[in-house]
């Protein structure tokens, strides 16, 4: 015989999936955000590629003027195209049609100012609204580089070393792996991946609850012989079966994603293996219960469906509080951490990312830290459905 909890979890399970909206929007949260996150990741890698694939294309007015010049530009496989002289109306009139980086533009006096060792002008004009940022800096860095030739040129003429202008030397070590890199970058994304616990069973607690007491289901229901404790956590069972089913879906769709995308032309990597992602799943398991028990709770106590939903909607910001506090104060990663619901799995993940060690003790912690809560929720919402006032909503 089966114990009175399975049996209500099992009914409640088979009613929430004859819902077809349940269903969707279970399918909705677990494959939105990895499929919106890989969108945007591959945007930021086209855009960072984008010179190497498509090439910078450059106008230049005078061209001939400075003939050192357009050899730097083109050794760094920028195309120089030779353009007769416009006015203004005219070069943005060419910067509008998004063919070209920007116009370098020569003064008439660049000859003999650069005779007379005289700052010579040389105009750049570009359209910033356009996505050419990245293009555009790598011309300004070869017109700089220009500039450090000439003066240098210029230094040994008069016999004066280069050097001089130089009394200190930097040399610049980057000790980050690409691992710690991409999780620098995407990190504050991961940490949204987590929130199907929260959204995937909110709408069968709600349903399970409010709902049937509104529909008067729950006074049948309550004359079984079963007992509270035990109808709750049927209820609250089902709610965090549909919340792991969610969360553990978005979590392996996310890792395929970024195991897809081309991290390498960031600089990046993503180090997770599947081993990894198992241990992130269950100790994510725990936070589904959480918020599962939080649900239930808070809509037993409600007074209607509708107050139902809308006291859940604000509860659901509340996940974000402690991630968004820590982001802000730009603090570094300590044990207090994986003893918060929420931020623990946000922090064992963007470790994990980092390629960082991080020893048992962290998911010890952020695995009691929702389950603890979690059962003590689900004990005073059983406690809560003794009371006649609950089933009466009075």
């Amino acid at each position: 015989m089966k114990p009175p909890f399975l049996t209500i979890f099992i009914k409640e399970l088979r009613e929430t999936l004859r819902e077809k909206r349940n269903v969707g929007l279970l399918v909705l949260v677990t494959l939105m955000y990895p499929v919106m996150f890989g969108i945007m990741m591959q945007q930021i890698i086209d855009r960072a590629t984008r010179s190497e694939r498509e090439g910078i294309e450059l106008a230049v007015i005078g061209a001939a003027k400075a003939p050192t010049l357009m050899a730097q530009l083109k050794q760094k496989n920028i195309t120089v195209h030779d353009t007769a002289p416009l006015d203004e109306p005219a070069i943005e009139a060419l910067l509008q049609k998004g063919k070209v980086v920007g116009v370098l533009r020569l003064s008439d006096k660049f000859t003999d100012n650069y005779t007379a060792m005289r700052p010579a002008r040389i105009e750049l004009w570009y359209d910033s609204a356009a996505e050419k940022g990245g293009q555009r800096r790598e011309v300004e860095e070869v017109l700089e580089a220009y500039g450090s030739n000439v003066a240098s040129a210029r230094l040994l003429a008069h016999g004066v070393s280069p050097a001089t202008l130089a009394p200190i030397q930097v040399q610049r070590y980057d000790t980050g792996t690409n691992a710690s890199r991409s999780a620098g970058l995407i990190g504050g994304m991961l940490s949204f991946l987590f929130f199907p616990a929260f959204f995937c069973g909110m709408s069968a607690a709600v349903d399970s609850t409010a709902g049937e007491r509104e529909r008067r289901s729950l006074e049948v229901l309550m004359a079984q012989p079963a007992r509270a404790w035990e109808i709750v956590t049927g209820k609250w069972l089902m709610a965090t079966f549909l919340a792991v089913v969610g969360l553990t879906l978005e979590l392996i769709f996310a890792h395929m994603v970024l195991g897809w995308l081309p991290l390498e032309e960031l600089g990046m990597s993503w180090s997770l293996n599947w081993f990894d992602v198992a241990m992130v799943c269950v100790v994510a398991v725990p936070l589904s219960m959480l918020a599962a028990a939080l649900q239930i709770a808070l809509a037993m106590n409600a007074k209607s469906f509708k107050e139902a939903q809308s006291l859940l909607s604000i509860v659901l910001m509340l996940p974000m509080l402690p991630g968004v506090v820590v982001s802000m104060m730009d603090l570094k990663t300590s044990m207090w951490m994986y003893a918060v619901p929420m931020l623990s799995n946000q922090t064992l993940l963007r470790e994990l990312g980092k390629g960082v060690e991080v020893g048992v003790l962290p998911y010890v912690l952020t695995f009691f830290s929702a389950t603890l809560p979690a059962l003590a929720i689900v004990a005073f919402a059983s406690w809560r459905m003794k009371s006649e006032r609950y089933v009466l909503a009075v």
